[in-house]
């Protein structure tokens, strides 16, 4: 097939290259073109064969990760997908992977590494052929072949009419996003004072780098960001971030607010999902919420986006232009849920202005 992917792997791990070039093989638009044990051997392969996509070991001999994904984004820009380990130095490696412009990661845990590939090879492939199409940002700027039940929001939150909301509620900003979200939530929240109504958020990352994500977001922005707990009360001013094993439900006691997390089973095979979690603001928040949707891979979130509307909020999707992958805002916006389409720079100023009507 002319127009395969042609993929390059970087991993001292002999058992890890012979893996994922087993997992890519096994798909028929992706070429694995060749292979290397450390950054140093990938320089000079990446100049011979000229590959569309990496994947990228963090820990690797003579080079790690970060240095050879710090050198390639400032020299040469191309899309990478990192192997990171589910550990919370692993998570904070990757975060800042993603920062320097990584498309996305592929976790792998410290155990049983070969089994647990395999079990995720869906995921892996799909992964690597949004980054392919991916908008790149320079420096600076489902398992093998098992039949899997798959669930709607309706198995965590049954749909129903929107609950009638008194006018002088608080406002309150729900934010969904998946690839390319964690820089891209960094971005929006930095323009935010201090004042702005309480924000929640469901991105996909797995449970071990919520931890390091709220931080991240934290020390971005004036506003303070946590991991959400159940019975929390929602207050403006702070950012609650779904944690990357439950959803998050907002629910409504009285005039407030109040997280609810929720074990349920993955919803459009996320887990949290942003279509749970944007179906509960439909339903208890109703006109008082600003819904935004920024990038992201697939369509979770877009369906509830568009509950929300029809419930009386005013949704923000990012444009195509800035985001990474047009996958959910662009969902939410061909389903007719978006109110403004807005570049990345522009949503932080958008949130502002709908805020203080």
């Amino acid at each position: 097939m002319a127009d395969k992917i042609r993929l390059l792997i970087i991993d001292d791990s002999a058992l890890i290259r012979q893996m994922l070039t087993q997992i890519f093989n096994s798909s028929n638009d992706i070429e694995v073109i060749g292979s290397a044990v450390d950054p140093i051997v990938a320089r000079e392969k990446i100049k011979r064969l000229n590959p569309d996509v990496l994947t990228l070991d963090i820990e690797m001999p003579r080079m790690d990760g970060l240095t050879f994904l710090r050198n390639l984004m400032r020299l040469r820009p191309m899309p990478v997908v990192m192997i990171s380990t589910l550990t919370e130095k692993g998570a904070a490696v990757t975060l800042e992977a993603l920062e320097l412009g990584a498309i996305d990661f592929v976790a792998k845990p410290k155990v049983d590494v070969s089994n647990s590939l395999n079990e995720y090879a869906e995921d892996i492939i799909a992964k690597v052929r949004v980054a392919a199409k991916a908008n790149v940002r320079t420096l600076g700027v489902k398992p093998k072949k098992m039949v899997v039940k798959k669930y709607s929001a309706d198995a965590v939150l049954p749909t129903s009419s929107a609950k009638k909301h008194f006018k002088t509620t608080d406002k309150i900003v729900a934010l969904g996003s998946s690839t390319g979200g964690t820089e891209a939530l960094k971005a929006v929240v930095t323009g935010l004072p201090r004042t702005t109504p309480a924000i929640v958020v469901s991105q996909h990352l797995p449970a071990a780098f919520s931890v390091s994500f709220a931080q991240h977001v934290n020390d971005a922005t004036e506003m303070t960001a946590c991991i959400a707990k159940h019975g929390q009360q929602i207050l403006s001013g702070n950012i609650y971030i779904a944690p990357g094993d439950q959803h998050l439900l907002i629910i409504r006691d009285g005039a407030r607010y109040i997280c609810q997390l929720n074990d349920g089973p993955p919803v459009n095979r996320h887990k949290p999902s942003v279509e749970v979690m944007f179906r509960s603001v439909a339903q208890n928040v109703g006109s008082n919420a600003i819904g935004v949707m920024l990038t992201g891979m697939g369509a979770d979130g877009a369906k509830a986006m568009k509950e929300m509307k029809d419930a009386g909020s005013i949704n923000i999707v990012q444009d195509e232009a800035s985001s990474v992958v047009w996958g959910m805002p662009g969902e939410a916006f061909k389903l007719g849920a978006s109110d403004h389409v807005v570049p990345l720079d522009k949503i932080a100023e958008q949130i502002i202005t709908l805020a203080a009507t």
